[in-house]
């Protein structure tokens, strides 16, 4: 099993759940998060300048089996994707075991 973690503009969010629950992720949890990003100049919006170091995203974690892995990530990668700086980040790690609580099961069936 396999984590994936990202980082996506909240514009995108939307779309990328749409797209997620296309390919039948249909469990994931999500926050809205804060970061600070490498592009450190500032924009002007009605005569008021917007500092863009501190970005507004959202956070997203998907636990899949590891033959869904690349499916899932593609289908981040494309919904999210803009061409523009700021799109965000993926991260993928290895998930030892995973547990329903409800019915007790275990690896793989503990998450579907």
């Amino acid at each position: 099993m396999k984590k994936v973690e990202a980082i996506i503009r909240k514009s995108k969010f939307d779309e990328v759940k749409k797209a997620l629950h296309g390919i039948e992720v249909n469990f994931f949890s999500y926050w809205d998060v804060t970061g600070v990003g490498n592009e450190k100049q500032g924009h002007v919006y009605r005569g008021i300048s917007y500092s863009t170091s501190d970005i507004q995203r959202r956070y997203l974690v998907i636990v899949v089996s590891d033959d869904f892995l690349e499916r899932t990530v593609n289908t981040l990668i494309e919904a999210a994707a803009t061409g523009n700086v700021g799109d965000g980040k993926v991260f993928v790690s290895d998930v030892i075991e995973a547990y329903r609580i409800r019915t007790k099961e275990s690896g793989s069936a503990g998450i579907n």
